[in-house]
Formats: structure tokens, C-alpha cells, sequence
């Protein structure tokens, strides 16, 4: 079984019931001995960043679903962290969070365009142990972590570009169609 480590992506095993982790693809942005963190990136939500905040650029960006925890938070993950200051490096290129008032100012200034950060409300988090005892139960599929999936768009579904780039088993896995009950 693969490590989990920050910078890993969780899959979703593809019968998962849980409407709040259904296909889902987790960046994990933190794991230690607390817990891990992590975000959805594959749920999109139909609203827009600045209708959340009254002080906030002109943004054509939109906002994904992170997970069911802390869902009136705001985060973020970007590939400028060299720009932004307090970023947290979880891999190469790929950063989480940062000063927030800084980066209003490198939007306005067109210095972050939409397809170099991805907003999120809530995010995914499990306690010490937790994750580990649901990869045990095989919750989840671990894989490796590209920025293009943070940040190129694709017309397939990230889950399923995952699981074929994992190659293999995982390539059939991706196959199963997300309603087996309409087969």
C-alpha cells in the first residue's frame, strides 16, 4: 500500500456512496500526526468568488466544493507561491494559501490569472488515524499528484484521468460507470 503523504491525491473507490466524496479526487495538503487536510478538486460549485466577498476583484473564477468541514472557510491552492507570501509548499509548483489581502492586490494587478489558483469552500480533514483506517477498509486509492490536474482543464473527468494515467488495474476501475445501477 502507498505511504500517504502531503502532496498525494486520494481517489475515491469507485462504489463510494458518500455524496460528499462520490468520485472525488482529495489533494492532500497536510498530513501528520494531528490528521490530514485535504481538498476536493473536482466539485464545482455554481457560484463565483467575488459574490463572497464585498471587496474583492473582478475575478472570473469559480469556487469548488473542498469538503463538508468547515464549509464557511475560504481556501486556496496556486503555482505562485514565489508571489505570495505565507504559501505553503505541498509539492514542487503547487502551493496552499498565502496572505490573503496580497493576494487580492496580484489579482487586480493581473499578476494571478484564474487557471493559476483554485478556490475552495470547506475542505476534507480526518483525525489522527482516521484516514489510515479508511484505506484500510479501501475508501480510497492513493496516486501521485500532477499540477495539471490542480490547474489544466481536461474534457475528462479528472477521477477517471487519474485512475488511467495510474495505469494497470486502474485503468479498468475507471471504466465503471458512476451509475451501475442504470446497466
Amino acid at each position: 500500500m502507498s505511504k500517504i503523504l502531503k502532496g498525494k491525491i486520494l481517489l475515491a473507490e469507485p462504489f463510494a456512496e458518500d455524496a460528499h466524496f462520490a468520485r472525488s479526487c482529495i489533494i492532500l495538503c497536510e498530513h501528520n500526526e494531528q490528521g490530514s487536510l485535504g481538498f476536493i478538486m473536482n466539485k464545482p460549485i455554481d457560484i463565483e468568488i467575488e459574490s463572497l466577498f464585498t471587496e474583492f476583484p473582478d475575478f472570473d473564477a469559480n469556487v469548488m466544493y473542498g469538503g463538508p468541514v468547515a464549509t464557511n472557510t475560504l481556501q486556496y491552492i496556486h503555482n505562485v507561491g514565489d508571489l505570495l507570501e505565507n504559501s505553503v509548499e505541498v509539492i514542487p509548483g503547487l502551493f496552499w494559501g498565502g496572505d490573503f489581502e496580497k493576494l487580492k492586490f496580484l489579482i487586480e494587478s493581473e499578476l494571478i490569472k484564474p487557471h493559476n489558483i483554485k478556490f475552495f469552500l470547506g475542505y476534507s480533514g480526518w483525525t489522527t488515524g482516521q484516514l489510515e483506517e479508511e484505506l484500510n477498509r479501501g475508501s480510497w486509492i492513493i496516486s501521485e499528484m500532477d499540477t495539471n490536474y490542480a490547474f489544466k482543464e481536461s474534457k475528462k473527468p479528472l477521477w477517471k484521468r487519474i485512475l488511467e494515467v495510474k495505469g494497470s488495474n486502474y485503468t479498468v476501475i475507471a471504466q465503471i460507470p458512476e451509475f451501475t445501477s442504470l446497466n
